[in-house]
């Protein structure tokens, strides 16, 4: 066993130690020191066991400067650099005892089915991993005597994304397992087989003046950002691109449908390959009260075209609006036997579909939908360096947006709330 000594920020010292949990929750705003004390926890487990632990974001070459720079840094402050080895290609950790922590990103999904034998999973900004990534990474956690761990942190993005429904409540579900606001005055509680730690920049000692000064101050201009990034409570940060948005069960939409005097079904898709996504999305309008319906959507990667529409068939009497960009692709699921032609694309048309997707008085999603939940539920409007909305760029690049777009190419929606995408989404 190596013995290391180590200073602490004193409200993360029961956490170093406690390993009672199968997950270990920690949210908190900026400058908590919550990844840094994810990170010292999980080299002081694999110093003393011998144990392969997996790291994970949601894009793999993030952890270069983050996770990876951080470990290391953790390592040269212990001065233990001679004894575990930092390996960059591939990004790799190894202990002395044979333990290591390998490095992988939800973006490259495919490599994580080579991994054996992961008893920690340290999910670092979990919330910007989609649901199914963290189901995924739930089967991966499996050992044949070790206790499995999952440590996730996170700042707080907003209740509706999937973390908070998670681990605290889903009102649309009627399930309850923590109220956020217990955690907040607490700071720590176990709840099943999960520990919840609370943090805010107070917490850390070793945070400069000057930095929790600047935190302070966004409470006058940048409410939202101040309850986010001060005290680390949940909230949108931002401007949502649609505040109409909702979820239902699958049941309830198809009922909804069923419903519609003369409904209008319209079928999206944009194409991607590496980095980016297939996303289909097949919708229903109704026409009468302006409400657009989703209540299918596709959505893979990495994969060539043959296997794509291997796993579209059942959709090739549907007519599909596609990304224009892709003639190629659009001629291939043409001769394989699929209705499909491209949309108009044209200079401005990021904006001018995304007014019109925003003039429906109500977005139903089925619930079955989950990444176009989690695209479209929580999406806001990047901002230029004036802190202006930008009305035709987002917080991700969303691929079922662009798949609505398509799908919505030669339909137009009644005006009803003005011409401006900020002036609807003001109160939001």
């Amino acid at each position: 066993m190596v013995l290391v000594e180590k200073e602490a920020n004193p409200h993360f010292e029961d956490f170093l130690f406690d390993w009672n949990q199968k997950f270990q929750f920690l949210v908190g705003g900026y400058g908590s020191s919550k990844s840094y004390h994810a990170a010292l926890k999980l080299i002081m487990k694999l110093l003393e066991e011998k144990r392969t632990a997996l790291v994970v974001r949601e894009v793999y070459d993030t952890h270069r400067d983050s996770t990876y720079s951080l470990l290391e840094e953790i390592i040269n402050e212990l001065g233990l650099e001679n004894r575990i080895r930092c390996v960059t290609s591939p990004m790799q950790i190894r202990f002395p005892n044979g333990s290591k922590i390998i490095f992988k990103g939800m973006d490259k999904t495919a490599k994580l089915k080579s991994i054996n034998n992961i008893s920690i999973i340290w999910i670092e900004e979990c919330s910007e991993v989609k649901y199914s990534g963290f189901k995924e990474l739930l089967g991966r956690l499996r050992h044949p005597f070790l206790d499995l761990f999952m440590i996730l942190t996170t700042n707080p993005v907003s209740e509706i994304n999937w973390t908070f429904k998670y681990f605290f409540k889903d009102q649309k579900k009627k399930i309850l397992v923590l109220d956020d606001q217990e955690l907040y005055k607490r700071r720590t509680i176990v709840v099943g087989n999960t520990y919840y730690h609370h943090s805010t920049a107070d917490d850390n000692l070793f945070l400069p003046e000057s930095y929790v000064e600047q935190l302070d101050e966004l409470e006058a201009f940048d409410p939202d950002l101040h309850r986010i990034a001060r005290k680390g409570q949940f909230g949108v940060n931002g401007i949502r691109v649609f505040p109409q948005f909702r979820v239902k069960s699958h049941s309830e939409v198809m009922a909804e449908i069923e419903r519609i005097r003369r409904p209008l079904k319209r079928t999206g898709m944009d194409f991607g390959f590496e980095t980016s996504y297939n996303a289909l999305v097949r919708m229903v309008v109704d026409r009468e009260k302006q409400i657009l319906y989703i209540f299918g959507e596709y959505y893979k990667n990495r994969q060539t075209d043959d296997v794509t529409a291997e796993d579209l068939k059942h959709l090739k009497r549907e007519n599909i609006k596609a990304d224009p960009a892709e003639p190629k692709t659009i001629a291939y699921f043409s001769k394989s036997g699929f209705r499909m032609e491209g949309a108009k694309k044209f200079a401005g048309s990021r904006l001018q579909y995304t007014k019109k997707v925003k003039r429906f008085t109500q977005i139903i999603c089925s619930d079955e939908c989950e990444n176009t939940i989690f695209e479209l539920e929580d999406l806001t409007f990047k901002v230029n360096k004036q802190d202006e909305i930008v009305e035709d760029d987002f917080s991700i690049d969303p691929h079922t947006l662009s798949a609505i777009w398509y799908g919505l190419d030669d339909y137009e929606v009644a005006d009803l709330k003005g011409d401006s995408v900020f002036s609807s989404a003001r109160g939001y």
